[in-house]
């Protein structure tokens, strides 16, 4: 398939691993921001073909697992009332809140259903005008557009039944509150490409220069990943700290500015809380005013206390890069994808679920060889 088997090219990727020892001279700590490229570098092996020099760590790229406690306690509430229909995408049902899932709400009655697009639910209550459909919004930048559309086509056709849950948070801010952490050991990022196709990179260019770390935006597949880490590299090794654009197939410096404007059109910027790291300023979004009657979080206002983490899970380090996950002692015993402590173990994009599945443990030592790139 065009733009994707070459990027899984085995005899491609065992030569820019080879390209990145030749080049590395000093121990670096490389932070890849997205769940999806976590995913790939566990799932492929990516870490064992490069240098012991290098060190990935993942980062907090991925929604689902940021969605804090109190928010998936709201939606459970929401869910639990007999006129709601409470939709979502898949990998939120099992999230744990304080005391239940949106699964568990589902097994007890809610009417609580998978859909595939926020747009999906908008056609849901227009087809059921007796009920309230609620849609739990969770994502980055790269979901907002389709939200952000979903909410403006309601106003538009005058759908009054139709609400979101609003969840969303930024890329950006939560870089800068790693980078500012007195803990920090990230010494420059591979950005999400996906991101960056909806909002470019140039938001990107002060960080950078405010603290000294290269950024790299890449894609998703094996090649992508270590073209991004020898940019990188080469960059930390020259002393340089530049943005710079391995994803350019997919990735304009401008980003998309329809889709930009559509956003800002629906949401304006607000503080969020982020499951396991806290409280980040101007780290999510929130519907404007002239929209604010499809919050559901106002439309349906629950009561809803503060819960603390489970001391157990150290998904919170994990997120900020402090951690791996195999290095949790609950981790494949009292935390699997069947019996998760935290978010992580859960989301298919989650650091945990990825090192659960692929088997990734301290004491491995061989590279996984998928039968997808083996055979090229």
């Amino acid at each position: 398939m065009k733009f994707l088997e070459e990027y899984r090219d085995y005899g491609a990727v065992r030569q820019m691993a080879q390209a990145i020892r030749r080049c590395t001279t000093r121990p670096w700590t490389l932070m890849e921001v997205c769940g999806g490229q976590t995913h790939t570098i566990v799932k492929t092996g990516l870490q064992d073909l490069m240098p012991e020099e290098i060190t990935l760590v993942h980062g907090p790229g991925c929604p689902v697992c940021v969605t804090p406690l109190e928010m998936i306690d709201r939606a459970v509430a929401i869910a639990q009332r007999s006129e709601v229909i409470l939709c979502s995408f898949g990998d939120m049902l099992r999230v744990p809140g304080s005391t239940q899932s949106l699964f568990d709400a589902k097994a007890v009655g809610a009417d609580v259903r998978i859909v595939y697009s926020p747009l999906d639910a908008l056609q849901l209550a227009r087809s059921n005008p007796q009920r309230e459909v609620v849609f739990f919004a969770v994502g980055f930048e790269t979901t907002a557009p389709a939200n952000a559309m979903a909410v403006w086509k309601a106003a538009r056709k005058g759908i009054p039944n139709f609400s979101m849950l609003v969840s969303h948070v930024l890329v950006p801010p939560a870089m800068e509150a790693i980078l500012s952490s007195p803990d920090c050991r990230v010494q420059a990022f591979l950005a999400a490409g996906h991101v960056c196709m909806v909002m470019g990179f140039e938001e990107y260019l002060p960080i950078s220069r405010k603290y000294r770390v290269p950024i790299v935006v890449t894609g998703f597949e094996p090649l992508d990943l270590l073209e991004g880490v020898q940019m990188v590299v080469a960059q930390l090794e020259s002393g340089r700290a530049d943005v710079e654009n391995q994803y350019a197939r997919a990735v304009r410096r401008s980003g998309n500015r329809p889709a930009q404007e559509r956003i800002a059109e629906v949401f304006e910027v607000t503080r969020r809380a982020w499951r396991g790291i806290g409280e980040i300023p101007s780290s999510g979004l929130r519907l404007r005013e002239a929209y604010r009657r499809f919050d559901a979080e106002s439309r349906f206002a629950v009561e809803i206390r503060h819960v603390e983490e489970s001391n157990e899970c150290i998904a919170g380090l994990v997120l900020q890069g402090l951690r791996k996950p195999y290095e949790c002692p609950a981790f494949g015993t009292r935390c699997t994808p069947d019996t998760p402590l935290g978010a992580p173990m859960v989301s298919s994009e989650g650091a945990c679920a990825a090192y659960f599945h692929f088997g990734r443990r301290k004491e491995d030592g061989n590279p996984i060889v998928p039968s997808a790139t083996a055979g090229h």
